[in-house]
């Protein structure tokens, strides 16, 4: 049936609509609602997916990744590299659109080199990489933006809080390539293709107008007139590609969080257990309603800025809604490797659980 193949195929949608659902009844829909949306996130959210997705029309991610399996040569260096420009690019650009812009790359350089049963793995470390790659700077994570503006963190002390957690997820993702084989990588296939430049180059403006966005340069009305219509007459195919869904969730996921921190007894029971542990609260608050939605709950309770910061950053690893990258993650491997999907939240659990286990109890005892 229709109803259930979409259900299936979108299950992290269906549990963020039923979720602000279910919390809609103990806050009825009011004038409060408008308050929970970042309007400014979904616009840049669609806006990337979209340019993304014209750019994969025109193969510049294959052709991109193909020149990267040329100058790796091996299945560790393309890991390592893969992985360094996703942990960087999470730093200047934000954790989702580093995993909206390279996770194809990875899909396409390990299509290529007929090396597709290393591609849940990747994904895995791809998105470990972009949440915890973003935790230096304010704007590399939408928490880290929110918490920085909220309690008015001076740039260079919020840099110092974050440096030492940011070194050691580093040395947890080098270690974890380690168990990738220094296999020798070659191209399966001739590919004639070039680069459209003129279409890249297009295309690659228009993504960054999505950056001007991202950093609140421009308003985001001024891109979601513009790059709508810039697709409609250069690929408007792009348009219907974009994963809606994804977007929705996000929607839902807004509702859900903003209704929480609504309900009395939710508030009176945070407000106890902060008193006890603000870094452990709020890692484990992230495990159930996700990073972002935990530092603004949270935020309201605690004046311990320097535990939160910690808490929700590293909490972004665990569990598939403990960032709402992770389901970028997650959504790009269904559509990209469909059929596996089972397979890919098995280990991604297990691994994302490893690095919170390790980044929790060293951050409680070294950097707090």
């Amino acid at each position: 049936m229709p109803v259930v193949r979409f259900i299936k195929k979108n299950i992290v949608f269906c549990v963020a609509a039923v979720a602000a659902l279910i919390t809609s009844f103990f806050v009825p829909p009011d004038a409060g609602y408008s308050e929970y949306f970042d309007w400014n996130t979904l616009v840049c959210l669609f806006l990337t997916l979209a340019v993304i997705c014209a750019l994969r029309n025109i193969k510049f991610f294959t052709i991109v990744a193909r020149r990267l399996v040329l100058i790796t040569g091996n299945l560790r260096s393309l890991f390592l590299m893969l992985i360094a420009i996703t942990f960087l690019g999470s730093m200047l650009i934000a954790n989702d659109m580093a995993l909206i812009t390279f996770l194809p790359l990875g899909y396409f350089a390990l299509s290529a080199t007929g090396k597709e049963k290393h591609m849940a793995y990747l994904f895995i470390l791809q998105n470990i990489s972009a949440n915890l790659g973003g935790m230096l700077t304010p704007f590399g994570n939408p928490q880290n933006l929110y918490l920085y503006s909220y309690f008015n963190i001076p740039t260079g002390e919020f840099c110092l809080i974050m440096l030492p957690p940011f070194l050691l997820a580093i040395a947890l993702l080098a270690v974890a390539c380690l168990f990738v084989r220094p296999t020798k990588l070659t191209i399966n296939e001739e590919f004639p293709e070039k680069l459209n430049l003129p279409r890249t180059a297009l295309y690659l403006l228009t993504f960054a107008l999505s950056l001007l966005i991202v950093f609140r340069i421009i308003p985001f009305w001024v891109g979601l007139i513009l790059v709508p219509v810039i697709l409609l007459f250069a690929d408007r195919e792009a348009l219907l590609m974009v994963d809606y869904p994804l977007l929705g969730t996000f929607f839902f996921f807004f509702i859900f969080a903003g209704n929480l921190s609504r309900i009395e007894a939710v508030n009176d029971l945070v407000s106890y257990v902060l008193e006890k542990d603000t870094l452990l609260v709020s890692v484990l608050c992230c495990q159930g309603i996700s990073n972002v939605p935990s530092a603004i709950l949270l935020s309201r309770f605690t004046t311990d800025y320097r535990a939160l910061l910690l808490g929700v950053n590293i909490g972004g690893t665990g569990t598939l809604i403990s960032s709402l990258a992770s389901l970028i993650t997650f959504s790009e491997f269904r559509i990209l490797y469909p059929g596996h999907g089972k397979r890919y939240f098995l280990l991604f659990t297990l691994i994302n659980l490893i690095f919170l286990g390790v980044m929790t109890l060293v951050s409680k005892f070294f950097f707090l």
